[in-house]
């Protein structure tokens, strides 16, 4: 039976394609985003996000683990992921509400059934389901069969891809993909490693692959002050993806809405470093990119 780790099951998504969309996310992912907003994504094995700050230490969390994997020393809790199964009872019995399981397997007739249930919406939004991460291209057999049943069902796909996988599991999977959201961080190779944490030769191979063999694929390029908010990035995007097939482009602003999930996750998250780039620069980005005749959009 194939099963893949999801962290959420996203209704009502409206920026991860056209009309109203159900959004799975994956967990697991190549890459290491300084600025990610699902940094729960980040790692494939199930997590607990832990709100120390609000955490009152009553203790009931201690008592009802069938593990004994929670303990409190020196006003400290400790969790020992070790023995956690992550069963969830800890989570249920929170009376603050400060710890969450993330990440759940999922079977494939459990993800086709709920996705199914919103039919309607994407019928009359002409919307459907979008698979993203994390990088759901990890999950390639999964996806390339849960991708197979909608296709059954009539109803619209797509694959929001870092890019960063086997170029084989792009190519299984284009065939039942209606649309492909294909991000790009930044040109640059050494500031690719720096902010991002692998090298971008990989991604960029393959969108110049992809292009040969999918005539739908919009770029989305997260616009981040202090990283790659410059006209130098655009241009060099630009002129990459002139001879490819592609039109469209997405323009993503940084926010800092995943902010908070750093440390309830024991991560470092390096805000010093990042801003928001201001509406002038985005709007100037925009017309670089218009004047060469691409359809471009400031959002998802």
């Amino acid at each position: 039976m194939i099963t893949a780790n999801i962290f959420n099951i996203q209704k009502f998504s409206i920026h991860d394609g056209p009309g109203i969309r159900t959004t799975v996310f994956f967990k697991g992912c190549p890459l290491k985003c300084m600025w990610c907003h699902n940094p729960e994504s980040q790692e494939s094995k199930n997590q607990i996000l832990y709100n120390s700050e609000d955490c009152t230490l009553c203790g009931t969390c201690v008592k009802v683990c069938p593990e004994n994997a929670i303990k409190i020393e020196n006003n400290i809790l400790t969790t020992d992921l070790k023995k956690c199964n992550f069963c969830g009872l800890c989570e249920i019995y929170c009376i603050q509400g400060v710890r969450q399981i993330v990440g759940k397997d999922y079977t494939l007739d459990q993800v086709v059934k709920e996705v199914l249930k919103d039919r309607v919406f994407y019928e009359k939004s002409n919307g459907g389901v979008t698979v993203s991460g994390g990088e759901p291209l990890i999950y390639i057999d999964f996806v390339e069969e849960l991708f197979k049943k909608l296709k059954e069902e009539n109803i619209h796909t797509a694959v929001d891809t870092s890019g960063a996988v086997n170029f084989e599991a792009l190519e299984r999977i284009a065939k039942y993909t209606d649309l492909f959201l294909y991000d790009i961080k930044l040109m640059d190779n050494e500031k690719h490693k720096k902010f991002i944490g692998s090298s971008n030769r990989l991604i960029l191979e393959n969108l110049i692959k992809l292009s040969k063999i999918h005539n739908n694929i919009n770029i989305r390029m997260p616009i981040v002050e202090g990283v790659n908010a410059t006209v130098d990035h655009i241009e060099k995007t630009m002129n990459f993806i002139e001879k490819l097939n592609v039109r469209k482009i997405n323009l993503l602003p940084y926010h800092s809405i995943g902010k908070h999930k750093y440390s309830k996750l024991a991560l470092d998250y390096r805000e010093e470093e990042m801003s928001k780039p201001s509406e002038e620069k985005m709007q100037h980005f925009k017309a670089i990119l218009e004047s060469k005749g691409y359809e471009v959009k400031i959002g998802g």
